[in-house]
């Protein structure tokens, strides 16, 4: 009986030095962190992205918004009030002085060529080099432009005098000749030099308009 006595109380103690244990570990461990978010606790919300707009919206305020308005032709050919070019003397210049100006206007386009007495183009330009497209290319104001920007090119080579031959039966033949005059140089002859058939090609049909 003495050994039963003794062996109870030693079963009796051993889970009460377990829990001892667990308890001193419990203590021991750092205390969680109070900054730490709960579980349950909502994630902040995002920001809302602007809502996008339909693309008839855009469609309606692109054509609501004012067109930009085309810039206003200078017709004017007063010397007074054309800009007096800055002649810049071209590379290897030939330095003609005197040459002729071969003005080509037809219905569609105006075309001026500036050469010396031999036939050397000095200067050139068109309706479409200068930036006129489609039926802008036919008007009196391209034509004005035109004689400007080749002639700005024939005096960079010290052009002073000009003879003048007009071909076509285009709007731009009397602007050019007159843009010639306004730059700054003399015109010594002007001559329409238009072919005339004597009963050549049939001629196109009438526009039905």
């Amino acid at each position: 009986m003495a050994d039963s006595d003794e062996k109870k109380p030693a079963k009796t103690k051993a889970p009460k030095a377990k829990t001892e244990d667990v308890e001193a570990a419990v203590s021991a461990a750092p205390p969680e962190s109070t900054s730490a978010a709960p579980a349950n606790a909502e994630a902040p919300a995002a920001p809302a992205k602007p809502a996008k707009k339909p693309a008839k919206a855009k469609k309606e305020e692109a054509a609501a918004a004012p067109a930009p308005e085309p810039p206003k032709e200078n017709l004017s050919l007063d010397p007074n009030d054309v800009e007096k070019p800055k002649i810049i003397k071209a590379k290897g210049s030939k330095n003609v002085h005197t040459g002729i100006a071969h003005v080509l206007s037809t219905f569609n386009n105006t075309i001026v060529t500036i050469t010396d007495l031999k036939g050397n183009v000095i200067g050139w330009s068109s309706a479409g080099k200068v930036g006129f497209k489609g039926s802008r290319k036919s008007t009196a104001y391209a034509a004005q432009m035109v004689a400007q920007d080749a002639s700005r090119q024939a005096m960079g080579h010290g052009l002073k005098e000009v003879e003048v031959l007009v071909r076509g039966p285009g709007a731009g033949r009397e602007s050019a000749v007159r843009a010639l005059q306004a730059i700054g140089l003399d015109l010594t002859v002007i001559r329409d030099v238009t072919p005339v058939p004597h009963n050549g090609c049939r001629p196109p049909k009438q526009r039905r308009v």
